[in-house]
């Protein structure tokens, strides 16, 4: 496991983000809110979170749904994995999105996402004329049916 340091700017009322268990992936980030935001059905809004980081060159972070939030209540993100990239030094925000048919209360300090920070390539574009071909060729969008 890598291991990677990340500056960040906490002015959030919370603690830092962390991992809820020694293997985990994602660290939880909270809502960093003066008053609840009530989200009623398909309705979304951007949360604060307090945080600023500085990620080194080659890595970003993704901001993902909670699985227990999508699961129990429908919330998840309109953005979803949301890309934060090495040269953003603004607030990270978190649109959330209320795909419920019950209106749901986003309290302050409040698990509302998950962040993973990966390492990333970029991609140097070489014009073709021609792909080599493959067993799938250009079949797609549910080809292989029910298997």
């Amino acid at each position: 496991m890598d291991i990677v340091k990340v500056k960040i700017i906490n002015n959030s009322r919370h603690g830092l983000p962390g991992y809820s268990t020694p293997l985990s992936a994602g660290m939880d980030i909270r809502a960093n809110i003066d008053a609840p935001v009530t989200l009623q059905p398909l309705q979304r809004a951007l949360i604060p979170t307090g945080l600023r980081i500085e990620l080194p060159e080659g890595y970003e972070c993704q901001i993902r749904p909670r699985s227990g939030l999508a699961l129990k209540h429908g919330i998840s993100l309109v953005n979803t994995p949301g890309t934060i990239d090495a040269d953003y030094r603004g607030e990270i925000g978190v649109i959330l999105i209320n795909l419920s048919s019950e209106p749901f209360v986003v309290n302050d300090g409040e698990r509302i996402c998950q962040m993973v920070i990966t390492r990333h390539s970029q991609a140097e574009w070489l014009s073709v004329d021609s792909l080599e071909s493959t067993e799938r060729g250009e079949g797609g969008f549910g080809h292989t049916g029910v298997k």
